[in-house]
């Protein structure tokens, strides 16, 4: 039986090992929007912090543990991380982040038409429109791994350095 399809109940399809073209397509998608935040002066950190924004929201584990990863390899501080889930209760974040932040929490929960008004005006105050549409466009593309990601169960494992603790 293959790794990524088991019929008992607990397990699930890995759904980017089932279909690997349509996978491939989001990884893409995803490389091109990185191109774009980049080319729009969305510094890789924000993009993070988009990532683990909407990850916490969607509740995925997997992408959590992915783009923690990255976040802290692109200069991102624990501190600031361990706070993230409250970050409106914080001064550690700039109004460019704070403004993507909400943008990214609109996009994932988008019924919440004031959150999303709200988003835009305080996001139109600090960024540009390529900023805004990038930053748009990565809480779209995170949201879409959370999706494959939650519905195939993808599991996080313990790294083989933290074996011994």
């Amino acid at each position: 039986m293959n790794d990524h399809l088991d019929s008992s109940p607990s397990r699930r399809v890995f759904i980017d090992k089932q279909s690997p073209k349509a996978f491939h397509a989001l990884v893409q998608v995803s490389e091109a929007v990185r191109t774009t935040a980049a080319e729009a002066g969305l510094d890789r950190t924000a993009v993070e912090l988009i990532n683990l924004r909407v990850s916490q929201l969607n509740g995925c584990a997997y992408c959590l543990d992915v783009h923690t990863g990255a976040a802290l390899r692109a200069g991102e501080s624990p501190r600031r991380l361990g706070v993230l889930h409250a970050w409106r209760d914080t001064g550690l974040f700039t109004p460019e982040e704070r403004a993507a932040l909400a943008l990214a929490e609109a996009t994932t929960e988008p019924a919440d038409a004031a959150a999303q008004t709200s988003a835009y005006e305080e996001a139109r105050r600090v960024l540009s429109e390529a900023q805004i549409s990038a930053a748009i466009w990565v809480a779209i593309t995170i949201n879409a791994f959370n999706r494959v990601s939650v519905m195939s169960k993808h599991p996080v494992r313990p790294s083989p350095a933290a074996q011994g603790n």
